[in-house]
This record gives structure tokens, sequence and C-alpha cells, in this order.
């Protein structure tokens, strides 16, 4: 596609949206779901940088991020029992 079409596209959208409005619920549910998986991220960044002591190393990436976030410390400790014990 031509950039000036997907521009004028998403240009539409926007404008759109300010006029009618965007349903709250869906807009905060995935707000709500990109700071999880942003958080996820970080909890994996730390451990990567205190785990590099101990040979400990998680991959961050979408799946282990949005593990990590949606379940919290529990996740985290589940991917370091994965990674040391099964991977």
């Amino acid at each position: 596609m031509e950039p000036i079409i997907v521009i004028s596209i998403i240009g539409a959208l926007i404008l759109l949206l300010l006029f009618i409005g965007t349903p709250i619920k869906p807009v905060r549910f995935v707000g709500q779901g990109i700071m999880k998986i942003l958080i996820g991220a970080l909890l994996l960044f730390f451990l990567n940088a205190i785990g590099n002591q101990y040979g400990l190393h998680v991959p961050i990436n979408l799946v282990t991020s949005a593990v990590s976030g949606l379940l919290g410390i529990p996740g985290l400790f589940a991917l370091v029992a994965i990674q040391m014990w099964i991977v």
C-alpha cells in the first residue's frame, strides 16, 4: 500500500474516534494488558541482570513477558524453574 493511503486511513480513524468517542472498557482493558506485559519485560530484565552472576538467563520475548507480567512473581519463578530444569 502507498504510504499516503495508510496515513490518510489512520488520520480518518483518529478523526472518527475524536468525534464519536471511544468505548472506554475495551481501551482500558488493552491498555492494562500492555502495561502488564511491559512490567513483565522489566521484571525479566532485572532477573537477567541479577541472574547473570549465577548463569541464569530467561529470554525476553512477548510470551515470557506476558507470563511474568500477568502471573507476577510466581510466573517469574515458574519461568526460572522451566529454564533451569526443562530447557
